[in-house]
């Protein structure tokens, strides 16, 4: 009878260790994520289930062109690449990003810009000073994000700098649906 007690013991023992890490991962680690919309294609398509490593912006700044997950409101969560950083100004002109008055090339919209007819607009064109908030710069604490497919995004064209508090963390890794399983870069 004793031993059959300690059985059940260790089990429960083990079984509130393993919700504990859960815990613990879940809350400052890594979290699954589902990509709702088109916002992203074709770097990411709707329903691609991902992982959010929210610990990395704890240790080191976001970069250009990471694939972040921010709170766009209380209730939901969008997902889009950083192209504007802290003291930069963005600008597009005629499909072309500019960062602080250079020409910046965007590797993933390699694809869609060379599917273009020539009288076809990928980006809008823009100015800084064009979106809420009208800014010169990009203040510290703030990026300028914007979905790969630009003519269907809500992005920092319309809701603005994005802070760096509403950033829930980078995401890179595509987990389901297994045919797409892979790790996407800048």
């Amino acid at each position: 009878m004793e031993k059959r007690k300690n059985d059940w013991f260790g089990w429960i023992k083990a079984l509130l260790i393993a919700v504990a890490v859960a815990y613990i991962v879940r809350t400052f680690f890594f979290i699954p994520i589902i990509v709702d919309g088109p916002s992203m294609l074709p770097t990411l398509k709707d329903r691609d289930q991902m992982i959010v490593n929210k610990f990395i912006y704890r240790v080191k700044e976001p970069e250009r062109f990471d694939v972040v997950v921010f709170h766009a409101s209380d209730k939901k969560d969008f997902i889009k690449r950083v192209i504007g950083l802290p003291g930069e100004h963005v600008s597009v002109e005629d499909n072309t990003l500019f960062i602080d008055q250079q020409p910046v090339e965007e590797p993933f919209l390699k694809e869609q810009k060379a599917n273009m007819k020539p009288y076809q607009i990928l980006t809008e064109d823009f100015t800084l000073e064009q979106l809420p908030g009208g800014y010169s710069q990009i203040p510290d604490g703030y990026v300028l994000v914007l979905g790969d497919n630009r003519g269907n995004s809500v992005d920092s064209r319309s809701i603005g700098l994005i802070s760096m508090d509403q950033i829930v963390g980078r995401t890179s890794t595509i987990y389901w649906p297994i045919e797409r399983m892979q790790v996407i870069g800048k």
